[in-house]
């Protein structure tokens, strides 16, 4: 006996009730896999969290009961100069030390794109510091190095630079951290340098035949097609330097000092909660950045479509 079409589409009743048997064992085997990180999403990062949104409308000292207060502690924030400062040298961080790290990613990946004698060597070693991370041990080689009769001190007295140390001085230190966090390139230059893989070559042998120079092609050709890259590592190193702190503890002492020049936001964020138990204050001040990081990605996502060109959009 021949099926019709329909039943070879549908099948029979006792097929699809086995069909729908194994599709259910494969859900259960995909959430037992998943079970680890669920566990550990929902303890360890969605449970503090709305903890921590609870403790921003309370008085809480880590001793004794939370104390409700409402929105005191938001009003609280923005009476307080500290608070204040804390935003404007984390401000002047972002500002400075997203832009100057992907225009010396994207110049080194740029550089290393050609191909060239030992060139598994340079990018290993251009790499390296971004496998170090903003580790602890970093951040007191990189104070040793920039204190009074440091080394930079002692190289900029032979090239006839005044005297003194950069951690002391606070028009320095910000300039120091900065050149800390650009000097750790190599995460967003392997970025780069795979996105510069992509571009076909004889969209520069096309521009080449035009009589494009090296400027144009860049502007042109490279910027455009390298876009997408440059908006995902603009959105990651822009929330990664919001949230900048072992350096600047280690580098500060601790005090966010010389003359609160380095009071970031998670470091004074850290006093307030685990130095001045007021946690219920430092609480606040974490939805705030929260909110105010997801402001800025929203407006980065929101104006993508003017300077993001993906491939076969035809834009």
């Amino acid at each position: 006996m021949t099926l019709t079409a329909e039943a070879r589409t549908t099948g029979t009743p006792a097929s699809q009730a086995g069909m729908r048997r194994r599709r259910a064992a494969e859900t259960r085997a995909g959430y037992a896999f998943l079970s680890p990180w669920l566990v550990g999403f929902f303890l360890l990062t969605a449970g503090p969290m709305l903890a921590s949104l609870y403790l921003a409308f309370t008085n809480y000292n880590l001793f004794n009961a939370p104390e409700w207060v409402g929105l005191d502690n938001f009003v609280r924030l923005f009476q307080d100069p500290n608070y204040i400062q804390a935003w404007k040298v984390t401000g002047t961080y972002v500002l400075l030390g997203t832009p100057l790290k992907l225009i010396s990613a994207l110049a080194v990946a740029m550089l290393l794109n050609n191909s060239r004698r030992g060139q598994g060597f340079y990018r290993s070693a251009f790499y390296a510091p971004s496998l170090i991370g903003a580790s602890v041990s970093i951040a007191i080689v990189w104070k040793a190095m920039f204190i009074d009769n440091g080394i930079v001190d002692q190289v900029g007295q032979v090239l006839g630079l005044p005297a003194g140390g950069w951690v002391g001085d606070p028009s320095r230190t910000m300039p120091m951290l900065v050149l800390l966090t650009v000097w750790q390139f190599g995460a967003p230059m392997v970025i780069f340098l795979a996105g510069l893989k992509q571009v076909p070559t004889e969209l520069y042998e096309a521009a080449s035949v035009d009589g494009a120079g090296p400027v144009r092609k860049f502007v042109k050709i490279t910027l455009p097609m390298l876009s997408p890259v440059l908006f995902f590592n603009l959105l990651l190193e822009t929330i990664h330097a919001f949230q900048i702190f072992a350096s600047a503890f280690i580098i500060s002492s601790g005090t966010g000092g010389p003359a609160r020049s380095t009071l970031f936001y998670t470091l004074y964020l850290y006093f307030r909660g685990f130095r001045d138990f007021q946690m219920g204050y430092a609480s606040a001040m974490a939805w705030i950045l929260v909110l105010v990081v997801g402001a800025i990605s929203f407006v980065l996502f929101r104006t993508q479509n003017r300077w993001v060109h993906y491939s076969g959009e035809g834009k």
